[in-house]
């Protein structure tokens, strides 16, 4: 099953009344501000490399997630459901509770070196965010990000956080002898709507310095502009202002995302949207009413509105932030001759 992974080995597994994921654990809160009411379940996974489902609307095959929860307590996040699987709440739960895989690394390592591996990219970030704040005191994607090097392996981050910027002597290395990608998501720069609904992460321009910032050392990066929120953050002006700045901070792309809510995520959001914006829901349940995404004519134009701006700003092309990269590297030397044959 999908979630076999994250069974474990010790003297507890047999444990009925303990939950899965929580057999064999070390359970531990930290008497610091930032992980004030959090846990963290410390678990040792039986593996790593996931494979994505096919029916999954994803365009990658293969994910590392070290964490599970996310402290960033983003209300729309599509990813609440699956601590559902673990025994806990998609709600607060999801924000406090965090699932910490200790031998991520580990795994990564050995697993890479499988001879059944294909080398296939693998995606990080698309879950919950690999560089939240448990980062800082576990690294577990220093292990991992090394290990991905030493193996020539592809691959790609999604994040939030700037965090990923302590692991910069990592991507440039792994820059030098495999593909490296990375996003960072900005789906709006409104510092009240930031506040709001996603409390527990960076600025949303911090996390464009963070763009700049990779884009300068060579490692390309562009925004995730998601999620666009209908009615909060997709007017004309608003689009127009996330849009450049996402331009002056040297994003290599930009790709729009309208907010989708799964189950999970879709009763949280729901929640915090009769709280907050009453009014709003009966709009809500229109665009929404009939699945998890809005309807297509929505997402169309909101894409249009995107594209337009962004030929307009000039994302992609050299920009103040571009033009302060780093001379290229030196092409790698080719590789040595060998028979090509028919797969």
């Amino acid at each position: 099953m999908r979630w076999d992974n994250l069974r474990l080995t010790g003297p507890d597994e047999d444990d009925s009344t303990v939950p899965l994921f929580a057999r064999g654990a070390v359970t531990r809160t930290f008497d610091t501000p930032e992980f004030k009411g959090m846990t963290f379940y410390e678990i040792r996974a039986r593996s790593i490399i996931n494979r994505v489902p096919a029916a999954s609307r994803v365009p990658f095959e293969y994910t590392i997630n070290p964490y599970r929860g996310c402290s960033h307590s983003c209300i729309y996040c599509f990813a609440r459901k699956t601590h559902e699987y673990l025994d806990l709440d998609a709600g607060a739960d999801f924000d406090s509770k965090i699932v910490v895989k200790v031998n991520a690394a580990e795994l990564a390592r050995k697993e890479l070196a499988s001879p059944r591996w294909g080398g296939h990219h693998i995606a990080m970030g698309t879950n919950v965010d690999c560089y939240q704040r448990a980062e800082g005191r576990y690294q577990l994607m220093r292990g991992i990000l090394a290990a991905l090097r030493d193996a020539a392996n592809p691959f790609s981050i999604l994040t939030k956080g700037t965090l990923i910027l302590r692991d910069l002597d990592l991507l440039t290395e792994a820059a030098d002898v495999t593909e490296v990608g990375a996003n960072v998501s900005v789906g709006f720069v409104d510092p009240g709507m930031w506040r709001a609904v996603e409390p527990g992460t960076p600025n949303p321009r911090r996390r464009l310095e963070v763009c700049a910032t990779l884009n300068d050392n060579g490692i390309a990066c562009g925004v995730l502009m998601a999620p666009v929120l209908p009615y909060l953050t997709d007017s004309p002006a608003q689009l127009e202002r996330t849009v450049k700045e996402i331009a002056d901070a040297g994003a290599t792309h930009i790709a729009p995302i309208v907010l989708h809510l799964r189950p999970g995520a879709r009763e949280w959001w729901l929640g915090w949207l009769s709280r907050e914006h009453p009014r709003l829901v009966p709009r809500y349940l229109e665009l929404y009413g009939r699945g998890a995404y809005a309807p297509k004519a929505y997402q169309q134009r909101i894409t249009s509105q995107v594209k337009e701006l962004a030929d307009r700003f000039g994302v992609g092309r050299a920009t103040p932030a571009m033009a302060r990269r780093l001379p290229p590297r030196p092409a790698p030397a080719p590789p040595a001759p060998e028979q090509l044959r028919l797969l």
